[in-house]
């Protein structure tokens, strides 16, 4: 059964039943408690906490969905049997509509009667002092037949909120050739910031089960290697790399490139473009490590192009617009590795130099380490990220001391900042909304009409071109503003202009320009936009064009949108891979 087979005949197990088929959500996740989207649930997170109607949106209480997942918690164990960075998550869910007889009685039916399958055992819930055990699960269980029903703790069997807080409860999870493949969460509690529990009113169903384990179980193979969704892949790797045979170490490599790569594809085709902060830096980290191992595989200059075209037939029946980004994608790989290929043979210079420095004179000969300062300036000058100088050292039996870098990156962050702070002239400009430029108190009015307007644009981009857009860069002069934004292709005439006209409708309202001041977090939970976490303060200030448009910002601001004027693009263009530009101005208040 191949991967693609898997896929329609779990959609049409629960279309059949009564289960609203909802497409997979951005790997940017409109929650903003979590970078990634790292489980199928969280695109229903406000459905299962009452703040969204799920009949109103999907025509039903019960959903389901195969969703693309991105996780850095394994990122270490890549390279095993079973890691993965990305992979796809099968989930049914219900807000309200059934609850555990419902959810168990259909994981067995799909497991055993479609695809024929084994189950080896179960788990559930044990209990614990402030969540009773779950003998309803262990009982429903053993009706149906599967008698062998292991009882584990919070670790194992309780699922935790995505984020700070969220909805989360007991598990019951299923065991095929001794992996677990599907895990059945029952949303009863609401975790507070706190971490505690209270009972939801209504409660819910949650399951995810991956892909990638299930194919290897339904196609026989030891390893989700082996599958469909990783040989091609992994063949063409064999091929490209030169004439000689993959010893123990040379196969972790290739499973790594396999899984980062895709995740790179992936992430790019969602508007990630690498950078040092937040989604960026993930796929800044994930690529830097793979053009590690395809650099020691001695893999060609093109072999990213071969492994992109294995990757979009793989996937290319479930997600057409990989072939459509093909260029974009393709480019921004392309530039991370010619931008890191020199950084990475004179930094592996120096960091040899690093690491013969820590066994000729080490502070504790049982536990050499590279200092903290080492590694920031192995970062600084050779664009190395922590994890890959953190890897490189463990290979030779070396630490890093990771608190000791954190340390003289936050010292980095302030001297910037500092810089900053006089560079923007005292008017109170955070970097992060771009850079502010008035010599007088006439073009100061100017700019910070401007400079609302972007707030306006940002909001309009986002509601025109989809969640995915966010803020890349700004600039603004008292003649026009300049804006970049994540998107991986040119807009067309009509997009632009509906993105014109919607600025100016907002301008045209009228509506009150508010500031607030909160902390962060704070912040994020009202929906206010910010893309530079590390920069902000803990406390900072929203500002709010009416219900339009929130985003943590330094300012300044106008009253009112009123006090804009009209709204013109000037021009669209390319910034960069994955990137791109857009130059307005608005007309003079007479």
């Amino acid at each position: 059964m191949t991967s693609q087979q898997i896929r329609q005949k779990f959609l049409e197990f629960f279309e059949k039943r009564g289960h609203a088929i909802v497409p997979s959500s951005s790997l940017l996740p409109d929650d903003k408690s979590v970078l990634l989207t790292t489980a199928g649930m969280q695109q229903f997170k406000p459905h299962f906490i009452g703040q969204a109607d799920p009949v109103h949106d999907f025509g039903s209480r019960n959903t389901a969905s195969i969703q693309k997942c991105f996780r850095t918690s394994d990122i270490d164990e890549v390279g095993d049997e079973s890691h993965l960075t990305f992979f796809e998550m099968l989930g049914n869910f219900s807000f309200g509509g059934y609850f555990k007889k419902e959810a168990i009685e259909y994981a067995r039916e799909f497991i055993v009667k479609e695809l024929g399958l084994k189950i080896d055992y179960v788990s559930v819930f044990e209990g614990d002092s402030e969540v009773p055990a779950d003998i309803e699960s262990e009982r429903i269980w053993k009706s149906l037949g599967v008698h062998d029903v292991r009882k584990f703790g919070r670790e194992d069997n309780f699922w935790g909120p995505t984020g700070n807080e969220g909805p989360c409860g007991p598990t019951t999870e299923i065991y095929i050739n001794g992996v677990e493949v599907w895990n059945l969460v029952f949303n009863e509690y609401y975790c507070l910031p706190d971490k505690s529990l209270k009972k939801l009113e209504r409660p819910g169903v949650d399951t995810g089960m991956g892909l990638e384990r299930l194919a290897a179980a339904a196609q026989g193979m030891p390893t989700i290697f082996e599958t469909d969704l990783f040989a091609p892949i992994k063949d063409a790797l064999k091929v490209l790399s030169p004439g000689k045979d993959l010893g123990e170490r040379e196969i972790r490599h290739v499973r790594i490139i396999a899984d980062h790569i895709k995740g790179a594809i992936f992430l790019i085709s969602d508007g990630v473009v690498p950078s040092n902060v937040e989604a960026g830096y993930v796929l800044r980290r994930v690529l830097r490590k793979l053009i590690r191992y395809a650099k020691l595989l001695e893999l060609p200059g093109d072999w990213f192009t071969v492994i992109f075209t294995e990757v979009a037939e793989i996937y290319g029946a479930a997600y057409p617009k990989l072939e459509n980004y093909r260029n974009e994608i393709l480019t921004a790989i392309k530039n991370e590795e010619e931008k890191f290929a020199k950084a990475l043979e004179k930094g592996t210079k120096e960091f040899e130099k690093l690491a013969e420095k820590a066994k000729a004179a080490p502070r504790d000969p049982e536990h050499l380490e590279i200092s903290g300062a080492d590694a920031f300036a192995l970062f600084e000058t050779y664009g190395f990220p922590l994890e890959l100088t953190g890897e490189m050292a463990a290979e030779k039996g070396i630490a890093v001391d990771e608190e000791s870098f954190r340390r003289e990156f936050k010292k980095h962050q302030e001297i910037s900042r500092a810089g900053t702070e006089k560079k923007f002239g005292g008017h109170g400009l955070s970097v992060e909304a771009g850079e502010l430029r008035a010599a007088t108190p006439e073009e100061l009015l100017k700019v910070t009409r401007l400079h609302t307007a972007t707030h306006l644009l940002h909001q309009a981009l986002r509601e025109i071109l989809g969640s995915h857009v966010k803020q890349m860069g700004s600039d603004i002069t008292p003649e026009r503003l300049r804006f970049d934004f994540a998107h991986p292709q040119k807009m067309t005439d009509e997009e632009k202009k509906r993105v014109e006209d919607l600025v100016n409708e907002k301008i045209k309202e009228d509506l009150p320009v508010l500031m607030e001041e909160m902390n962060f977090e704070e912040a994020i939970k009202q929906g206010a936009l910010a893309f530079f976490k590390e920069k902000y303060p803990e406390r900072v200030k929203v500002y709010s064009a009416g219900n339009f448009s929130k985003e943590v910002c330094g300012g300044p601001h106008v009253s009112r949108t009123g006090e804009i004027g009209k709204f013109r693009i000037a021009k669209e263009e390319s910034s960069s891979a994955g990137v791109r530009r857009i130059k307005a101005m608005v007309e003079t208040i007479v």
